[in-house]
């Protein structure tokens, strides 16, 4: 008796020492929805501070150590606004901008996305630069009410870029050749493994073009912009302007600390003390249709996607 009682004990042990207790210890928080955390003031309406930092991109940003994954700018955005929405104490939005820009499509989208909150809202938005806002970091501005940048920060940068990496050189010396079988000669355009036509880079030229008409569109359709679209073309060649500088040729509306930015809100919602909130999440909740798709690692994260194997992206980016 005394040795089948030891034996299931004796099973018991081996068991747990052999890692078969079935024990779940999550290493992450639980994925949940957005929460509100009130940063200052005690009033009775609120102001959202909403973060627009980093590089713009519709991709997930990987998860660090643990393997998992935060939603993409876009998802974080979409996913804000439609909690702003619903919350009628909302009454006013200020973008609290630190990107260089991004993708173009990425950049667009969360134009797009704030424009519309702003048509069904009717609230204030205001756009405040921080370090950076350039590029696709401008092109979101440009959808507020008004473009207020810190003292120090850089703007501007209205522009395309295409990059791509020419491995053709390298991989020659590997001795290793590469082959493509096609069903027509533009079909790898802008291929890493060999030098782009000129016929090819006159393409690209084209796409280009159009994009840089599109984000010139977009500054001239801003709020109280005054400039004339021949105007904007000679500023819209690519460079970045001090906020001093931005101010001098119309690219803002003002330069102010973001303390001055929500006092003034305050006034013009009426609410000398009204609350300045934001929204956090401690896990990776899956909150809007953009947050399924996944970002690559490495200097393709940098770039908002760019596949430096299959190709190229056209970017609203500042990359110094």
């Amino acid at each position: 008796m005394k040795r089948s009682t030891t034996l299931p004990l004796v099973l018991f042990a081996i068991m747990i020492l052999n890692g078969c207790a079935f024990v779940n210890i999550p290493l992450a928080p639980k994925p949940s929805p957005l929460d509100e955390q009130v940063v200052e003031g005690d009033g009775t309406k609120k102001i959202l501070l909403l973060d627009i930092s980093g590089t713009i991109s519709e991709h997930e940003k990987s998860g660090g150590l643990l393997g998992g994954t935060s939603p993409s700018t876009v998802s974080l955005i979409r996913e804000s606004l439609q909690k702003a929405e619903q919350d009628n104490k909302i009454a006013g939005v200020i973008l609290r901008i630190d990107s260089p820009g991004g993708s173009v499509t990425a950049s667009d989208i969360i134009h797009h996305d704030i424009t519309e909150f702003k048509k069904r809202r009717k609230i204030p938005v205001l756009a405040c630069i921080m370090g950076v806002g350039a590029s696709g970091g401008y092109y979101a501005a440009a959808a507020a009410d008004k473009i207020i940048a810190h003292p120090t920060a850089i703007t501007g940068s209205i522009g395309v870029i295409l990059m791509k990496f020419n491995v053709a050189g390298l991989m020659g010396k590997l001795g290793v050749e590469e082959q493509t079988v096609k069903s027509g000669d533009k079909k790898d355009i802008m291929s890493p493994f060999r030098r782009a036509t000129p016929e090819e880079e006159k393409l690209a030229q084209e796409i280009i073009n159009q994009f840089h008409s599109r984000f010139l569109d977009v500054v001239m359709a801003r709020s109280g912009n005054t400039l004339s679209r021949d105007e904007l073309r000679k500023l819209a060649d690519g460079r970045v302007y001090t906020a001093g500088q931005a101010l001098q040729v119309r690219l803002i509306d003002k330069i102010e600390y973001l303390d001055d930015v929500v006092s003034g809100l305050r006034k013009t919602i009426g609410d000398e003390k009204a609350r300045v909130v934001s929204y956090y999440r401690p896990g990776s909740y899956k909150g809007s249709i953009y947050a399924g798709a996944e970002e690559k690692g490495g200097l393709t994260g940098i770039l908002g996607g760019m596949n430096s194997f299959s190709g190229s992206s056209f970017m609203y980016l500042w990359q110094p």
